[in-house]
């Protein structure tokens, strides 16, 4: 039989884990455009705080706050999701780069440089450079996606609510990271580095700039393009 956590009011709820939504909504704005207000985060994360306490059951092992962090995130990249912040040229330009780079790496058999990227696009290397700087805030969204907002929170709906009816689903969600996994490892040192040094070690694009030796722009040029050839690899999952 399942019992709540605790018998607390919302307000109560609310105060005692506000240090929670707060650190949340500033870890994600860090990676995410200016437009995005923090205020707009911090409302969401509230409203997925309030549902997390309300859906919590405590016998499956999941602690209350790892849970109401899920629900948290994933609240508040909803709501970045519903803004649609990304101007339709730049998720237009994202799509063109991901199909060259999976026509590139199809026909040659090896990772996609960016010389040959450009190329097959037709745009000057400059110009790729561009590109890949003006998807940047897509793609950490996109990667940030991939990585924690929808499997998580279906996953641990079928563990703590016991909505396990569709195992079909968790099958392919698990499926999904496992690949999303296996490619990460395939990606060239350079690009898998900066996702380590930026997810992982939670670096700034300064900060991993002097780590490799490169400019701020180019780093952010080595991130757009490793989260385009994710999502290249992984297309048959979308």
């Amino acid at each position: 039989m399942y019992t709540k956590k605790a018998t607390l009011s919302i307000d109560a709820i609310v105060q005692k884990y506000d240090f929670l939504v707060k650190k949340i909504a500033y870890h994600l704005l860090a990676r995410l455009p200016s437009s995005v207000d923090v205020d707009d985060l911090l409302q969401a994360g509230m409203m997925g705080l309030i549902e997390a306490y309300k859906r919590f059951e405590s016998s499956k092992g999941a602690s209350f706050e790892t849970y109401a962090g899920i629900r948290i995130r994933g609240a508040m990249m909803d709501e970045v999701r519903k803004s649609d912040w990304a101007p339709r040229s730049v998720r237009r330009n994202g799509r063109a780069v991901t199909s060259a780079i999976r026509e590139v790496e199809s026909l040659t058999g090896r990772e996609a440089t960016d010389v040959e990227v450009a190329a097959h696009m037709g745009v000057s290397i400059d110009e790729y450079h561009d590109i890949l700087h003006s998807s940047m805030s897509t793609q950490l969204f996109s990667y940030e996606e991939m990585l924690d907002s929808e499997t998580g929170s279906r996953e641990l709906d079928i563990t703590v609510d016991g909505e396990s009816s569709q195992p079909d689903h968790l099958v392919a969600e698990v499926g999904f990271q496992q690949q999303l996994a296996k490619e990460i490892d395939a990606l060239p040192e350079r690009e898998k580095l900066v996702l380590s040094l930026y997810y992982n070690d939670e670096l700034n694009l300064k900060e991993i700039g002097a780590v490799l030796g490169v400019s701020e722009s180019r780093v952010s040029q080595i991130h757009s393009q490793a989260a385009m050839r994710l999502k290249a690899r992984l297309v048959d999952w979308q």
